[in-house]
């Protein structure tokens, strides 16, 4: 049989049908129902039920996918194994940071990495999804987080605060509202407007849910209210300032962070000190102390 068949068969066990599989694997139903077929014809076995209500696995697919996880997990140690023998500095080099974080910090810090280093060939992973690092989908993650994943190594690059921006206009037409209305910008993942906030500002309220950053700072630009943001990129950009009376208050640390089996791998070990160096040279920024 085609072993790359059984990839379909575990990816849609894993997400409960062929809707989920063909997301994961970015192609279509019909694509992951061919495949399937192809490995029950191989196997000789049903190993899904066609129900109304999408595909079941049988005890054959179910058995199947357990095959497939394993050849998974032997295949990304196996990858990892031997990119830990790549003595050289040179090769392909994929990080993932988020998409804020490239903007306002990182790009000057990679731009120079690739400078120094020509031969890395450096892509860049905008996002905040947490991709596999075991699996190889990046070598190396900028990620913001309380701690790192126990399978990760590397260091905490820079401790941070955040602090509560809104854009200048926003600001001045705040300052002649006698009663301190503050319109909050609430992202759809924290809890509604601080304590620190409500404390200062009582008649506080939620004027807007957003789901992305990016989508959040566009929003605050735009004069729509305020919204807690880590210094490094609130006090970097010259259309927002700090909603005045209010604290500084924690945010989670910024970490620069690889797989355990490829922290000796050299190009991943300059990269890591490159750029960790670099951030540790910022500290007073992701302090919210730079102003």
């Amino acid at each position: 049989m085609d072993w790359g068949d059984l990839k379909y068969v575990l990816e849609t066990v894993r997400h409960g049908g062929l809707s989920g599989a063909a997301r994961a694997l970015g192609v279509n139903h019909a694509t992951v129902a061919r495949r399937i077929a192809a490995a029950e014809v191989a196997l000789g076995a049903p190993l899904f039920d066609r129900r109304p209500s999408g595909y079941v696995p049988t005890q054959a697919g179910r058995d199947a996918a357990r095959t497939a996880e394993t050849f998974e997990v032997e295949h990304a140690s196996l990858s990892r194994s031997i990119a830990a023998r790549d003595a050289a500095l040179s090769g392909p080099l994929t990080v993932t940071a988020p998409h804020l974080m490239v903007q306002a910090v990182l790009a000057p810090i990679f731009g120079a990495f690739a400078r120094a280093h020509p031969e890395i060939e450096l892509s860049i992973l905008g996002s905040i999804e947490t991709l596999n690092l075991a699996e190889r989908e990046a070598d190396v993650a900028i990620r913001i987080a309380e701690a790192p994943h126990p399978d990760l190594v590397g260091r905490q690059a820079a401790p941070q605060k955040s602090a509560v921006y809104a854009s200048h206009a926003y600001l001045a037409a705040f300052e002649t509202d006698p009663e301190r209305r503050l319109h909050w910008l609430r992202f759809l993942h924290w809890q509604p407007a601080p304590r620190d906030v409500l404390e200062v500002y009582p008649n506080t309220r939620t004027v807007m849910r957003l789901d992305d950053m990016v989508a959040m700072t566009g929003a605050v630009r735009a004069g729509l209210g305020a919204t807690r943001m880590p210094c490094v990129l609130g006090d970097g950009d010259p259309t927002l300032a700090r909603v005045p009376g209010l604290p500084l208050m924690p945010y989670a640390p910024l970490w620069v962070l690889t797989h355990a089996d490829l922290r000796a791998v050299p190009r991943i070990a300059a990269f890591t000190e490159f750029v960790s160096a670099a951030l540790r040279k910022q500290r007073h920024a992701f302090a919210g102390e730079a102003i």
